[in-house]
């Protein structure tokens, strides 16, 4: 009988400590974290994904008690894919909204603008997939989470140029061509430098209007220097312009890609299709390297069903992680520390290491990844539009790095197109 009493009291404290837990916690104010998104504008497809992975981490977050006995609590508006549009969001959620925390929306485009405001307010900075954005700033309080390396411009294409020069005979010449945006920019400035190293002359260099509609001239001005290589700079909607003007023209090359942002992500991959064949470009995971990432599979699952059902990028295997990975860094930090001083939150992800969906993370000093992470690939096999195709090992070769390659580079581009 004594026995009984004596669980009964203890059964009762525990249901005391757990409904003053929770009481607690809904007497603390949420923890608010403050962005803008794209999610409508060219960007919006991936913005959207970025913003399920996200909102699972939250759900993963407060599932188990929040952070610091705080519910977490969003509070983001759309930026459109439109740069213009980023401060007054931002000077909204930090004078209206008071939120605690911001991270930037995805993208170079609109990470540029959001770092003024960051460095005013002194405030901590997470960045999602901004192609060397802190090169300008050099702000100690702001970190990228994209696996290019501590020199993002070189990190970036250091893969195409490493699968070109090893062909036999190695290339002469190359022509550079991309969209006259922050992304593309920074990506072609790399590849001018990786050009010079290699000896590479550059028999076209030129930029064009975000809003081109029509890819056939600049592709026909391309091949009219038959170059050797030809490296491309672009966001979605010009990728898949690029790519079809390359099929529709005919293009003679021995590589054409590099830098497209777009055939990543399902939507692309299947509206492309088997034009995409022969095509070098980087990607961050493919269903090939399965077991290398085997760190990847719980959130894809949970990530795809939901995406599936919301008509978002069904793969997911490019951004979303990523977008996930972002809050973590944030959610391990705030636990160390203890607090949200954003001073000290931004001298301990400086110094520490992360364990995230996509892999151990540290930061170099200006904030950008330790160790590029830039895969290179090559697309072939592709029949037909299915996206089931690309959930499948077989349709996408690895480059670059080495420790990650599953194939050799198959040259020339517009004799591989199957």
């Amino acid at each position: 009988m004594k026995l009984i009493r004596a669980l009964a009291a203890l059964v009762a404290a525990a249901l005391i400590a757990i409904s003053g837990a929770a009481l607690a916690q809904q007497t603390k104010p949420p923890l608010k974290i403050g962005f803008g998104m794209s999610l409508t504008g060219p960007l919006a497809g991936n913005g959207k994904a970025a913003l399920i992975s996200m909102e699972i981490w939250r759900d993963d977050v407060n599932a188990k008690g929040g952070i610091l006995g705080r519910k977490v609590e969003f509070v983001y508006y759309d930026d459109q894919t439109s740069p213009a549009t980023v401060p007054s969001i931002y000077a909204k959620l930090l004078d209206v909204d008071k939120v605690d925390l911001i991270v930037s929306g995805y993208g170079t485009n609109v990470i540029a603008p959001t770092m003024p405001i960051a460095m005013q307010r002194k405030l901590l900075l997470m960045g999602l997939f901004g192609l060397n954005v802190n090169s300008k700033f050099k702000y100690d309080r702001y970190f990228q989470i994209m696996p290019a390396g501590p020199e993002p411009a070189i990190g970036w294409s250091q893969g195409f140029f490493d699968a070109a020069m090893g062909m036999n005979p190695k290339p002469k010449t190359i022509a550079l061509v991309g969209a006259d945006a922050e992304y593309p920019a920074m990506a072609l400035q790399g590849a001018r430098a990786h050009a010079k190293k290699n000896g590479l002359k550059v028999v076209y260099d030129k930029t064009y209007p975000p809003k081109t509609v029509d890819y056939a001239p600049i592709v026909r001005a391309i091949q009219a220097t038959n170059p050797d290589l030809v490296f491309v700079a672009s966001y979605p909607p010009d990728s898949a312009g690029m790519v079809r003007a390359a099929n529709e023209v005919g293009l003679k090359t021995r590589m054409f890609g590099g830098g497209l942002v777009g055939p990543q992500f399902a939507a692309l991959k299947t509206q492309l299709g088997p034009m995409l064949n022969g095509v070098v470009n980087y990607e961050f995971f493919v269903p090939d390297l399965s077991k290398q990432f085997p760190f990847l599979e719980s959130f894809l699952k949970k990530y795809q069903d939901r995406a599936t059902k919301e008509g978002v990028d069904p793969l997911g295997f490019y951004l979303p992680p990523y977008a996930y990975a972002m809050m973590q860094v944030l959610e391990q930090a705030i636990t160390k520390v203890g607090s949200l001083d954003q001073e000290k939150l931004a001298a301990h992800i400086h110094k520490a290491e992360f364990d995230t969906f996509v892999g151990k993370v540290r930061f170099a000093k200006n904030g950008e990844w330790a160790k590029s992470r830039v895969m290179m690939t090559q697309y072939h096999s592709i029949a037909g539009n299915s996206a089931d195709q690309f959930k499948k090992p077989g349709k996408v070769t690895v480059l670059y790095p080495k420790e990650y390659k599953t194939g050799d580079l198959k040259a020339p581009y517009h004799e591989n197109k199957k």
